[in-house]
């Protein structure tokens, strides 16, 4: 069975789900269907706090979760992950092509926008370079709800198989559809990570067995000594310390990562897999920053 939370869009979650082969309704696929359609819709989980305690609870129930990008995970799934569940691993990322459109009654442009929460975290920054103001709602509120919140002279930002009955495309809705894909990742509950001969994205968090100066470089030594390639590493504050570690690497082969684990647990340094996604490249990738350096 597959999952989504109450916040993350419907559509985009199952079209992720049937193009990986996640979903029972693609051709071949061993799971069930949650649901009568998974080409449309998952079953609804609850919040993400109540997601991961669900799937962590029940045998052969999976969650499809947005993952910001494989090689740059959302931070709020990171945090996530490690407050949860030991258990919990993200197997397998996919990107889709958003579904996102921006419609309104015919004759009508611009005005107040309504948006849901995956609306915003997907589109809120094409939506203000042009000029719209969006106005936040439940992703759970229906459409018929949002159109009246819209009125005569507002309009919505929806999945396209939303689109209310005689709403059109206004101008710049294009520039949704231009946007690089949205990566989704498969959440289950797990003993141990799957076994993989080529490379692989993995997500490890650690925490340095006491916190003194230099203690971190001696663990990002460790992964040095690994030959793995660090992409992304990001500091948390920690109940149990200052601060424990998130990082995002690509990992040669399935040996790399237990031997790395394996070092890690003879430092005494605390850690735990998130993730492991197997693929060579990511692409596109997580967008790029262009610094500007002090002194150039």
């Amino acid at each position: 069975m597959l999952g989504r939370t109450t916040r993350e869009s419907s559509a985009h979650a199952a079209l992720a789900a049937h193009e990986a082969g996640w979903s029972g309704v693609a051709a071949g696929s061993p799971v069930p269907s949650a649901v009568p359609d998974e080409s449309g819709e998952l079953l609804d989980l609850g919040t993400m706090t109540q997601a991961l305690d669900t799937v962590a609870s029940i045998d052969d129930l999976a969650a499809v979760v947005h993952l910001g990008h494989p090689e740059q995970p959302s931070p709020a799934l990171e945090q996530a992950l490690l407050a949860g569940d030991a258990t919990l691993l993200v197997t397998a990322a996919v990107p889709v092509r958003p579904q996102w459109v921006w419609v309104a009654p015919p004759g009508v442009v611009g005005g107040q926008a309504i948006v849901d929460e995956a609306g915003m975290r997907d589109c809120a920054d094409v939506l203000r370079s042009v000029g719209v103001s969006p106005r936040l709602v439940p992703t759970a509120a229906p459409v018929a709800e949002r159109a009246a919140l819209a009125g005569e002279h507002g309009s919505l930002v929806v999945e396209r198989a939303k689109v209310p009955s005689g709403w059109v495309e206004v101008p710049g809705s294009e520039r949704l559809a231009e946007q690089g894909p949205v990566w989704y990742g498969l959440l289950e509950a797990s003993q141990a990570w799957p076994r993989f001969d080529g490379p692989a994205q993995v997500w490890l968090a650690f925490g340095p067995s006491d916190d003194h100066r230099g203690s971190l470089r001696q663990t990002l030594e460790v992964l040095a000594d690994a030959g793995v390639d660090l992409q992304h590493l990001r500091s948390h504050p920690s109940t149990y310390g200052p601060h424990v570690f998130l990082t995002s690497f690509r990992c040669p082969r399935v040996a790399v990562l237990d031997a790395l684990v394996a070092e890690l647990d003879a430092r005494s340094v605390a850690h735990r897999t998130l993730a492991v996604l197997p693929g060579e490249r990511f692409e596109p990738g997580p967008d790029a920053l262009t610094p500007r350096w002090a002194g150039v």
